[in-house]
């Protein structure tokens, strides 16, 4: 059985990204954070994401500018088999991508039961609180970027019951970030 993780970066106030769907407020680099960067791209496993958050991805790394700052990084996002759950796309162009237009509830339920390294899902706001509302997700990995938005996008948005999460481990990096590994107080 996989399991499912979320890593997200989250603003000190709480959002995935801001009011316009912009996550660059994360890029808060420093030799020690590149590392762990490069270090994470070195998993395997498959990519889940939303539509909006996949119109991001699909954007930077398939780019020249992805490729010349983060090239490990790049190569794994390019690489790696890929999930997008969407109504409205026709069809998913970024290389190994699967486009999904069923429920993500039952269509993550029948990933999880197959053999895989694991799944793991960016930004999603909307699909991980339908996950995380169906019990599905295994671990929450949250880095905790010291900047403020003012609004945006949350990671539960749509949440409809409270979630209790177990602080498991924790790390914090010299550029101020703060890297919080949760799992789900079942």
């Amino acid at each position: 059985m996989q399991t499912v993780m979320v890593f997200n970066n989250v603003s000190v106030d709480g959002y995935i990204a801001d009011d316009k769907g912009d996550m660059s407020f994360a890029r808060n680099e420093d030799a020690e954070w590149n590392e762990f960067t490069r270090g994470n791209a070195k998993g395997g496993g498959m990519l889940l994401f939303g539509r909006k958050t996949y119109d991001l991805m699909v954007s930077f790394w398939p780019t020249p500018v992805a490729a010349a700052m983060m090239p490990e990084v790049a190569e794994k996002m390019n690489s790696a088999k890929k999930v997008v759950f969407s109504k409205t796309m026709e069809k998913a162009e970024w290389k190994n991508t699967t486009l999904v237009k069923s429920d993500p509830v039952e269509a993550v339920r029948k990933m999880k039961s197959e053999a895989g390294e694991g799944i793991v899902i960016f930004g999603s706001g909307t699909i991980v609180a339908q996950l995380a509302g169906a019990g599905l997700i295994d671990e929450y990995l949250i880095a905790v970027i010291p900047v403020a938005l003012g609004g945006g996008r949350t990671m539960f948005e749509g949440l409809e019951e409270k979630q209790r999460l177990k602080l498991t481990k924790h790390r914090v990096f010299g550029n101020g970030n703060v890297l919080l590994h949760y799992e789900p107080v079942r």
